[in-house]
C-alpha cells in the first residue's frame, strides 16, 4: 500500500533444506585448509629456518640483529643463549641468540 514499500506474501509450503548441514562442513574445511596453507605452515616455516640459523651459529660469523646492530661474534654461551658481538675493536655487546636475524657474508663489517 505504500508507495516505496512493497507487501510481503507468505508462501504456502516451507522450504525444506536439502544437504543436512554437509555444506556447513564443507565450508568449516574449506576455511580450516586456507587457514593452514596460507597462516600456520608459512609461520612454521620461519620458525624452522630460524632455529637453523641458531644452530649455524660460529664464532667468527658476522651478523645483524634484530635492534640494527651489526657485529662479529667472539663468544658463544650455548647453555644460556647468549652471544657476545664485536661491534668494532673496542666494544663488545652482550645479546640473546634469539635477536640476531641474519648471518651476513664476510667482509660486511670492513665494508661498512
Amino acid at each position: 500500500m505504500s508507495l516505496f514499500i512493497s507487501n510481503a506474501h507468505a508462501t504456502a509450503g516451507g522450504a525444506s533444506q536439502s544437504g543436512g548441514g554437509w555444506d556447513l562442513i564443507i565450508m568449516l574445511l574449506a576455511f580450516g585448509l586456507i587457514f593452514y596453507f596460507l597462516i600456520f605452515r608459512p609461520q612454521a616455516k620461519r620458525v624452522k629456518e630460524h632455529k637453523n640459523l641458531m644452530s649455524a651459529l660460529g664464532k667468527g660469523d658476522e651478523v645483524l640483529t634484530q635492534g640494527g646492530l651489526v657485529g662479529r661474534i667472539t663468544k658463544i654461551s650455548d647453555e644460556k643463549d647468549f652471544v657476545v658481538l664485536a661491534i668494532n675493536e673496542s666494544t663488545e655487546v652482550t645479546v640473546q641468540k634469539g635477536s640476531i636475524s641474519a648471518v651476513l657474508p664476510k667482509g660486511t663489517l670492513k665494508s661498512l
